[in-house]
């Protein structure tokens, strides 16, 4: 049986419904290396007091998830901003 090619999709939507039920891996062949790059969002230092047994406590719950500290803490205010602003809706 041989594989139909990747077809044109015309909207993202598409392309997620498609690859729900398609293996990159079986269309690997078809693909190109490509170079890409993010820009970086300046980020400003700010200082926050924690107690240590919460500082603690927020190292373990990121050495769980494999990321930074820091990185989770930015993370839930990302998700607390988010909810906040979409309260005042």
């Amino acid at each position: 049986m041989t594989k139909q090619p990747i077809p044109k999709f015309a909207t993202e939507g598409e392309a997620a419904e498609f690859w729900d039920t398609h293996s990159l891996a079986d269309y690997i062949d078809d693909t190109e290396v490509v170079e890409v790059s993010f820009p970086r969002i300046a980020l400003k230092q700010v200082c926050l007091r924690l107690a240590p047994g919460q500082i603690e406590r927020v190292k373990a719950i990121a050495e769980a998830k494999s990321i930074g500290y820091q990185t989770l803490l930015r993370m839930w205010i990302t998700e607390r901003v988010r909810a906040e602003e979409a309260a005042e809706v």
